[in-house]
């Protein structure tokens, strides 16, 4: 892991907003370029800490239940965009047509899971104003359609049950597929347990304990609760900057707070463009 996390300093930043600021994020690797991307351009020395890992997974059976009655469904429901990603990934290994979705109509629990569905030309017909699962229930109960209407509810590994135990109770028939799950990236190697200078590595993990940052930025529970159960493998030396923790949103905000570490910020949408807003309003010189 530490060869790979990586510090990005940003040069001729005199004039930027967040010059000088060190920033932590905790994203997978695989998906904390865009928001690496967004600091950096605003003059922040970013450094990945990935602190969770993302992977497809997928039960074979479960999945040929469900093709078996895919033309069945009335809605199909996305609560992240990794369930989007992930599913058409399976989808289209097995079909050549998207027309195989049929007459399906799409539900998304926010604006960057809805922009996943709609990169493949598909019309998201729902969509919350709060990127919660108890506010996309609502949402679909608003439109009118769930009476005995079949839905297919897209999951990871660590999904809230509000979303499901609502549509049933407004009488919905909902099938799960859980097609990807997160897990926490164990830092507690000898490696990073004692810093990794000396074997001449490039460590963030090693470089934050060092060093620390102005902020931990935070953009999912599971990251949040890596961050606390690891808190050993992160614990800073003497004389390293205490961080400061923003949340991209109220779920977010909630596991923090539920594990004691205190909120400096929260962003005004669940999305990655608000919580560098959120950042810089903080921060920003």
């Amino acid at each position: 892991m530490s060869s790979s996390s990586r510090s990005t300093p940003h040069r001729n930043t005199k004039a930027k907003p967040l010059a000088g600021r060190r920033i932590a994020i905790t994203r997978a690797r695989e998906q904390a370029g865009e928001l690496s991307a967004k600091l950096a351009a605003l003059g922040a020395e970013v450094l990945e800490l990935p602190l969770i890992k993302i992977s497809q997974s997928i039960d074979k059976q479960e999945l040929a239940d469900v093709l078996l009655e895919f033309g069945s469904y009335d809605w199909i429901v996305f609560t992240s965009a990794n369930g989007v990603r992930y599913f058409f990934q399976e989808f289209f290994r097995i079909f050549d047509d998207i027309r195989s979705l049929g007459l399906l109509r799409f539900a998304a629990i926010g604006a960057g899971t809805a922009r996943e569905i709609e990169a493949l030309r598909l019309k998201v017909e729902c969509k919350p104003k709060r990127a919660t699962g108890g506010a996309l229930a609502e949402a679909l109960i608003e439109t009118g359609s769930l009476d005995n209407a079949k839905v297919l509810v897209i999951t990871g590994n660590l999904n809230r049950d509000e979303l499901v135990q609502k549509l049933e109770a407004a009488r919905a028939i909902v099938d799960r597929l859980q097609v990807y799950k997160t897990e926490q990236v164990q830092l507690a190697s000898d490696e990073v347990a004692h810093g990794s200078a000396a074997a001449g590595t490039d460590s963030a993990i090693a470089d934050f304990r060092a060093r620390g940052a102005d902020c931990v930025l935070f953009a999912s529970s599971s990251a949040v609760t890596s961050y606390a159960d690891q808190a050993a493998s992160l614990r800073l030396a003497d004389g390293a900057k205490p961080p400061l923790f923003g949340s991209i949103g109220e779920l977010t905000t909630q596991t923090l707070l539920q594990r004691g570490l205190p909120l400096a910020f929260e962003a005004r949408e669940p999305s990655l463009d608000s919580l560098v807003d959120a950042l810089t309003e903080k921060l920003g010189n």
